[in-house]
């Protein structure tokens, strides 16, 4: 009996620690389904039907991954990297990016080279190149567009203005980021993606279970 009042008092106050942290600095967050542009843009970091934590305790900082508002389509959200800041200048060309003339390096491929995404265009399953990039401290996954027939966007060079953030896609070759849609207020952007609880798969999935996200 000492044992059970022991545990139910420590499952009430696990519940009261977590619906603390939910109110204030953590909420998780489902990467939807429905939306094949915005799943093909966060490959190979994330896929469609992830279920993630946000962390809003401190504000997003460069190189990390934020969910903003989608500024196209009330209710709905943008993944990117935070790329640009106020008075950067970014160059992006295909895979290469340039920050102030600085350009990010590709360290390495992934542990896994490739992987496969669903294009949104065609509706078919298409296979890209992995590698890992370091920007900010931060290292992460990039989904190359080489081996890919499809040609890769046009070459953009933007300054990004006070107060604003400019995100850019992890996927290089299908991208959904500011390019499309603009620099977005930084003051929109309160959330960044750290870790993953499991995936559209379950928790059979171990490969994304319970991992950081980087």
């Amino acid at each position: 009996m000492k044992a059970l009042r022991v545990l139910l008092w420590t499952a009430a106050l696990l519940g009261v620690v977590i619906g603390l942290l939910r109110l204030t600095v953590i909420r998780w967050w489902r990467v939807p389904t429905d939306d094949p542009i915005l799943e093909t843009s966060i490959a190979p970091t994330l896929r469609g039907g992830d279920w993630v934590l946000l962390w809003r305790g401190t504000a997003p900082r460069f190189g990390g991954l934020v969910l903003c508002p989608d500024p196209d389509n009330v209710g709905r959200f943008v993944v990117g990297r935070i790329l640009g800041e106020a008075n950067d200048r970014l160059t992006i060309d295909g895979d290469r990016i340039l920050i102030n003339d600085h350009e990010v390096l590709t360290e390495a491929a992934c542990s896994d080279a490739t992987f496969t995404v669903n294009d949104p265009d065609l509706g078919s399953e298409v296979k890209q190149y992995c590698q890992l990039e370091a920007v900010g401290g931060v290292l992460h996954m990039r989904g190359s567009n080489g081996g890919l027939d499809r040609a890769p966007p046009v070459p953009t060079t933007r300054t990004v203005g006070p107060g604003n953030v400019f995100l850019v896609s992890d996927n290089r070759a299908y991208p959904y980021d500011s390019r499309m849609y603009g620099p977005i207020d930084r003051s929109l952007c309160k959330e960044s993606v750290f870790f993953r609880l499991v995936s559209k798969k379950g928790f059979s999935d171990v490969d994304s279970r319970l991992t950081y996200v980087h």
